[in-house]
């Protein structure tokens, strides 16, 4: 799912790697080891700027070429493409409320099981990561013959039938030295790439598992998702929520040009809501030598892909963690309370995006 390097040479040859090649993170080479690396410049001035367009719009109604106005009753300016119908930009769609509820959400209770994220497939299920993390904690494999260590576990999952891992105090686990194998709970989090809300998603063979346990999405989320989706409905329909991706980024993290197309039905939108950092989108066409656009994603931002715009390619090759770019103010001045200080140590240097789809 994240971008990888090690591409065919067709595919880097294509516009759509060229644009990803061109935005993404690079770093200036330098002779010292004691210097902080510097990011390399790259060019903004062709991403477009929705943020910008809507206050343009809203002084005197004008727009770029190619941006389109739709206007269908919702309560906040909507924006569309000329040359890709049904796609949707809803600039600050999200109050900062909002964002701040289901970045909590993102990081404490999404990837709770019997949701999955990537790290099933080594650890098995992992419960409570973020306190964990939050807390120092340490996740050590051990044999399930072993007896176990002094102090009671804080948490553990199976995984197969001779392994274990738990979570225990940092100080326990410096107490088995290297008798077995061990990984901070913090470099998890950071690990964390994906989790999956509702309706469970089978990677290997890139289908919906209806068999697998799940829950449902949130109320909540669920009717957010439906209240976003409404300009991209067809007439006389409601959007019905049954599965969601939540992407989580770090610094220098990509998400390779892809097609959303495991679901039944194109014409019902992709809700997908941005949290933390900014983030450059690309919008391709139907194949990969379509040129692609490049647009800022900003927090509270959402986009809907609908009808043909669910057969473009897109992806995200660049997220912004620098004090500069980031555009994260708002969300460290709410964070700023002594409790909230883990969330705000996340979201600083991180992206999540929640995209919500109907499945049937």
């Amino acid at each position: 799912m994240y971008g990888s390097d090690r591409a065919g040479d067709d595919t880097e040859r294509t516009a759509f790697r060229k644009t990803e090649k061109k935005y993404k993170l690079y770093y200036e080479n330098s002779k010292s080891t004691k210097k902080k690396k510097q990011p390399k410049q790259v060019d903004l001035s062709e991403v477009l700027d929705f943020k910008s367009i809507s206050e343009s719009f809203n002084q005197n109604g004008e727009l770029p070429p190619g941006v389109v106005h739709v206007n269908c009753g919702f309560d906040r300016p909507i924006f569309g493409l000329g040359n890709r119908p049904g796609f949707y930009f809803i600039p600050g769609a999200l109050t900062l409320d909002e964002q701040c509820t289901w970045i909590r959400e993102s990081l404490t209770n999404f990837p709770q099981p019997p949701n999955r994220t990537n790290h099933n497939v080594i650890y098995g299920p992992i419960s409570n990561l973020f306190v964990a993390a939050k807390e120092g904690k340490v996740f050590i494999e051990e044999e399930r013959s072993d007896n176990g260590l002094d102090s009671e576990p804080s948490a553990s999952v199976s995984n197969g039938d001779s392994h274990r891992w738990k979570f225990y105090e940092e100080d326990i686990a410096r107490s088995r030295g290297k008798a077995c194998k061990t990984v901070p709970a913090s470099v998890l989090l950071r690990k964390l790439r994906w989790s999956t809300l509702g309706l469970q998603f089978d990677w290997s063979n890139r289908n919906y598992a209806v068999s697998l346990p799940h829950n449902k999405i949130p109320n909540a989320l669920s009717q957010l998702a439906k209240r976003m989706a409404e300009p991209a409905m067809p007439i006389g329909e409601e959007f019905r929520p049954e599965a969601a991706i939540v992407n989580y980024f770090g610094s220098g993290d990509t998400l390779g040009g892809h097609l959303d197309d495991m679901e039944a039905d194109w014409s019902k939108p992709i809700v997908s809501m941005s949290f933390g950092c900014k983030a450059i989108f690309l919008l391709g066409g139907k194949a990969r030598q379509d040129e692609p656009l490049a647009m800022f994603l900003r927090s509270g931002d959402v986009v809907l892909m609908a009808g043909e715009a669910r057969e473009c390619f897109h992806g995200v090759p660049r997220i912004f963690t620098d004090e500069e770019n980031a555009e994260i103010t708002p969300l460290e001045l709410r964070f700023s309370d002594e409790g909230d200080r883990c969330f705000l140590d996340y979201i600083r240097t991180s992206r999540i995006n929640i995209n919500i789809r109907q499945v049937f």
